[in-house]
């Protein structure tokens, strides 16, 4: 593979790094806007948030469930769902939602996560009413056209199959995750697989809806132009008659580490690239060092000067990037190092990435590193915060995974307090050990299976299997 590291790299990242430190005192000056939070009648919780400085109304949303309340063997149907939410409701066809929303310049998205079912949405504050009648359409009254539902799981299994002939990149996560996750919910992807999309009815997508789509479980969060009691009772009207569940969505058990030195080789004749990854189970998003994991991620892969992406990019040339990344939910999500490389060269970058994590957890990081690394997301941090968009996903993030305001209040005292001794106890607990590490790679058997058995006992599947873990064809 031809080596990439060049000077202008260098350039835009010493650029990035002075921007972000002219910033870095405004992280100092974060706290969150007074607000109002309130219980529905029928369960809601309605958080309102006034941001009157420019006329836009922005709403964040949180439906729980997502993915890990799918039935077993119907993953992809709560991404199905999502989707089929905006292809009409109310009085509304397709065509008319979507009309509805451009006419005035607003925007309307829905998308399926983890564990919950997100809605967002921003529009001008005098449309604050048609917001509101959407919102209320799509949760209260979605058509769900069967018509619709047959075009939206047809090309999602073209999507997939597409993107396994294409470039695989942005598959390497979703097979990680469910051979790392097996049973558990969280093994489950956001798409679906071509196999458990294509079990997915009609009627399957229907009564997910109906016991998903209650109102004791939406968090709903709106900032921007308006006054907060005003606001309240035009929510309180539009979603007031909507029925509660009157049961919380089914805990999600905490999964434990699992044993490492496993190999998934996801076989892709003819590539002439490997994907890696290489990670195991991580920390929850509730985990009190937080703060800290999130630093000390940013200067191990987090960012373009970081350790792995000097290494394996910058000074070798192996790969266009190397990242560490930590998948923070309700409970433990992964944690992993992921990157490509030519074919030839594939056993040279993971050892290379392996030789990082050797370092950061025997070395971990000096005062110098960790001052560098402060600046960085103080600076960054205000960025999250300028607009009511911004504030309505911060808030809706907090409440849905039950943590303080002083999450985002005491950030930067809480960066600044991270001490190179700290930073070495939160790598050991959140980066595995080399020997505790899982490894997953689409790649060309043919040329990599015999180099990559060094890293444990290998299990094979074909990129052409319609399903993320072996099995199905």
């Amino acid at each position: 593979m031809k080596r990439y590291a060049n000077w202008q790299n260098s350039i835009a990242a010493i650029v990035l790094m002075f921007l972000v430190s002219a910033n870095a005192l405004a992280g100092d000056s974060i706290r969150l806007p007074d607000y109002q939070q309130v219980k529905l009648k029928n369960g809601i919780t309605l958080v309102l948030l006034e941001k009157r400085d420019v006329p836009l109304v922005s709403f964040s949303a949180a439906v729980r469930g997502g993915l890990v309340s799918e039935p077993a063997d119907k993953n992809g149907v709560a991404s199905l769902v999502a989707e089929l939410l905006q292809k009409g409701a109310g009085e509304r066809d397709a065509i008319q939602f979507a009309e509805a929303v451009d006419a005035v310049g607003g925007r309307f998205n829905i998308s399926a996560g983890s564990e919950f079912i997100g809605l967002n949405g921003e529009f001008m504050s005098r449309d604050a009413d048609l917001m509101i009648g959407l919102l209320a359409d799509v949760l209260l009254r979605p058509r769900l056209d069967e018509a619709e539902f047959q075009k939206i799981q047809t090309r999602a299994i073209q999507g997939i199959a597409a993107m396994k002939d294409a470039d695989a990149r942005g598959l390497i996560g979703t097979y990680a995750e469910a051979f790392v996750f097996g049973e558990h919910p969280y093994a489950r992807s956001s798409t679906g697989s071509e196999a458990s999309l294509a079990r997915v009815s009609y009627k399957d997508a229907k009564d997910y809806a109906a016991n998903n789509l209650v109102a004791d479980r939406l968090l709903l969060v709106v900032a921007g132009d308006f006054k907060a009691k005003a606001m309240r009772k035009r929510i309180e009207k539009a979603l007031g008659g909507w029925k509660a569940a009157g049961k919380a969505v089914a805990p999600v058990a905490s999964p434990a580490r699992v044993p490492g030195g496993r190999v998934l080789l996801v076989d892709k004749p003819g590539a002439t690239q490997t994907y890696f990854w290489i990670g195991n189970v991580g920390v929850s998003r509730s985990d009190p060092d937080a703060v800290a994991i999130e630093l000390v991620n940013t200067l191990f892969g987090g960012r373009f000067t970081s350790m792995l992406n000097t290494a394996l990019r910058i000074e070798s040339g192996l790969t266009y990037g190397a990242r560490s990344s930590l998948a923070m939910l309700s409970q433990p999500g992964s944690v992993s190092i992921a990157s490509y490389t030519a074919t030839e060269t594939t056993i040279e970058a993971v050892d290379l990435a392996l030789e990082q994590l050797r370092k950061v957890r025997e070395v971990g990081f000096d005062a110098a590193s960790l001052q560098s690394g402060k600046t960085y997301r103080q600076g960054l941090y205000p960025m999250g915060f300028e607009t009511a968009r911004d504030l309505a996903g911060q808030i809706m993030t907090l409440k849905f995974y039950g943590l303080p305001d002083s999450k985002v209040n005491d950030y930067s005292s809480e960066m600044d307090a991270v001490t190179s001794e700290k930073a070495s106890q939160v790598i050991a607990r959140i980066y595995p050990k080399r020997e505790d590490m899982v490894y997953v790679f689409i790649g060309d058997s043919q040329k990599i299976k015999d180099q990559v058995g060094i890293y444990g006992e290998i299990t094979m599947m074909s990129i052409t299997d319609s399903d993320w873990v072996p099995g199905d064809k």
